[in-house]
């Protein structure tokens, strides 16, 4: 049993340490078992190094400059023996927030997270510009003549810095921080309006995640904003963000073409803008497609025969046009509940397809089980908002995530045990994940193999929605046939089959020798299924430094959105302002897709 120093005496100890510059004295307070999760501020990366032998590497491997220093706890708890502190801290770049969990006298988990460039902070509070020019010389133009002026110029007589592509809840709410920091960027998306991503999905779309979880950046939705977001409530709010943002922002605008020249450093990006053609030249290109790539739609022998309609999941166009019809749904995941139970609702007939085991969890057992104690009413009340949620979350490495999860999982099951059995004589393949780890690991790890139950499941244990379990063989002109021979008439098929890796719209926008030299998005490489090794300790080339260079990807849930657009857009900041960064492990490439 080790010295039972308190959190903050640890960090007393720590500050010592690192002034001291002895990476022997520093790992020698960390414990066998432990992690140092960086957000940008020591490493110019996303990284956890794992064990003392990785934590004195990867000090001696950064400039010693990038060490943190000028600690100072600002709040101690202690539970079950693990003291934790919040500090603040600062290096030669960054000033930083910091998390530390100490067990026994010695570190278990570390986490430093930069939060602004020392020399170029956010204009905001006291830093606020003027907004307005008094006294005899005003200009002519007004504030809506300039915003015009400087939307319309890029691909003229201007170039923005950062060129991002996708104008969902990913790309305004970066947009929105390299806006605050001064960083010229343009947002491109093909639809008519902000928020159309949302509006043109199926009609009963509501947001499966809860309020709390899915702020934006700077603007949180207000106190008396639904749980559950619908779909065009959420169009809205984006459209309304981008203006109030005043996010330089072109809509009916498609990216076409794009490649990257080593002597300038710069991209040459051909896009369709309302029926005209337009070349930038943007520095950095960031594609914020959200955490998914092309949608995947099986090649089927008799697709070219079946007589009904046939689309993907991301294209369906809501249920009131099959009233009366018999629609299979293939797949069983959260787009495949959603649909069945639009279709339900409109009164077609679904058949839910279902080919491997899906996890399932009931929302309101998830808001308070496992999101409660983070973003919740019950949260915030007690001192917890989100942005203190999402560093609480973000200090848990990835590699023990598991073991915070599984407890809470555990629970949900035993204590929703009546609905997993119904579940279950309808004849659903339930799983838990590989480990029991539950939803988040799934999603982290595959992106895919769940549902967030809001009614569905109800009507697949009552038959309403009908459920067929087999992988599909062929189609006929009439019917969905499996490989055990059976026949599903249909006069519609759904494929909720979910999306490809997300440097999948890296090799349609630029080619495909950059999305393989970028490899696959997402994952952790934790061998699970659809996760393959080796283990990378953070998320494939997300929010963070690739392979390629001045290219970056953008996505993930509103939450993670909103979180790691911070750390993103600080470390494009940095570069235009011309600061060294040098990335320490960037990560290397092991699948292709």
């Amino acid at each position: 049993m080790g010295e039972q120093l308190t959190a903050t005496d640890w960090l007393g100890r720590f500050s010592e340490a690192l002034a001291s510059g002895d990476v022997d004295r520093v790992t020698g307070l960390f414990a066998d078992e432990s992690y140092w999760r960086d957000l940008v501020s020591v490493t110019w990366n996303i990284h956890t190094s794992e064990g003392r032998e990785q934590i004195g590497a990867m000090l001696a491997g950064v400039e010693r400059a990038a060490w943190p220093g000028d600690l100072a706890a600002t709040s101690e708890s202690e539970a079950d023996g693990v003291h934790e502190a919040w500090f603040t801290f600062g290096n030669a770049t960054f000033t930083g927030k910091g998390l530390v969990r100490v067990r026994d006298g010695l570190a278990w988990t570390l986490l430093t997270s930069a939060q602004a460039l020392n020399d170029h902070p956010e204009p905001s509070g006291r830093a606020r510009v003027r907004g307005a020019e008094h006294g005899v010389n005003v200009s002519t133009e007004n504030w809506l003549d300039r915003r015009q002026q400087q939307v319309e110029s890029y691909g003229v007589d201007a170039q923005p810095y950062v060129l991002v592509v996708g104008g969902g809840q990913g790309g305004i709410g970066l947009a929105a921080r390299l806006k605050r920091l001064g960083v010229p960027a343009l947002v491109v998306d093909r639809y008519p309006r902000p928020g159309d991503q949302w509006r043109s999905r199926y009609h009963s779309l509501c947001l499966h995640d809860p309020v709390w979880y899915d702020h934006l950046p700077y603007l949180p939705f207000p106190d008396h904003w639904p749980v559950f977001t619908p779909k065009d409530k959420m169009g809205d709010w984006l459209e309304s963000y981008t203006k109030i943002m005043e996010l330089d922002y072109w809509s009916n605008t498609e990216a076409t073409s794009a490649c990257y020249d080593e002597g300038t450093g710069t991209w040459t990006v051909h896009l369709t803008r309302e029926g005209r053609e337009v070349v930038l030249t943007p520095t950095h290109l960031v594609l914020a497609t959200g955490m998914s790539g092309i949608p995947l739609v099986p090649a089927l022998p008799g697709q070219d025969v079946f007589a009904g309609d046939q689309h993907h999941s991301s294209q369906h166009p809501g249920g009131a046009r099959y009233a009366g019809k018999t629609v299979v749904v293939v797949g069983s995941n959260n787009s495949a509940h959603d649909i069945c139970a639009d279709l339900w609702q409109n009164g077609a007939e679904p058949v839910m397809l279902q080919r491997s085991s899906t996890h399932i969890v009931k929302s309101d057992s998830l808001m308070e089980t496992v999101l409660g104690p983070l973003y919740s009413e019950e949260a915030v009340a007690n001192g917890i908002d989100h942005e203190t949620a999402d560093l609480v979350f973000a200090s848990i490495p990835y590699k023990i995530l598991p073991d915070f999860q599984r407890p809470a999982f555990d629970a949900i099951r035993q204590q929703d045990a009546d609905f997993y059995a119904a579940l279950e004589a309808a004849g659903f393949d339930l799983d838990f994940g590989d480990d029991d780890s539950g939803l988040f690991l799934k999603y982290l790890r595959r992106g895919s193999g769940y549902y967030i139950d809001i009614g569905a499941s109800e009507l697949v244990a009552k038959g309403a929605i009908r459920l067929v379990r087999g992988q599909v063989d062929h189609l006929t002109e009439r019917a969905v046939v499996l490989a055990d021979g059976t026949e599903i008439e249909a006069d519609a098929v759904v494929y909720a089959t979910g999306y490809g890796s997300m440097n999948g719209w890296a090799a349609r926008l630029i080619s495909q020798e950059v999305a393989d030299k970028v490899g696959r998005c997402w994952g952790l490489g934790s061998d699970t299924t659809k996760d393959p090794g080796p283990w990378q300790g953070e998320l494939r080339n997300m929010w963070k430094p690739t392979q390629q260079d001045h290219l970056w990807f953008h996505g993930g849930n509103l939450h993670q959105s909103r979180h790691y657009s911070r750390y993103l857009a600080l470390q494009l900041k940095a570069r235009l302002e011309g600061l060294d960064t040098p990335v320490y492990a960037l990560a290397e490439t092991h699948h292709l897709g």
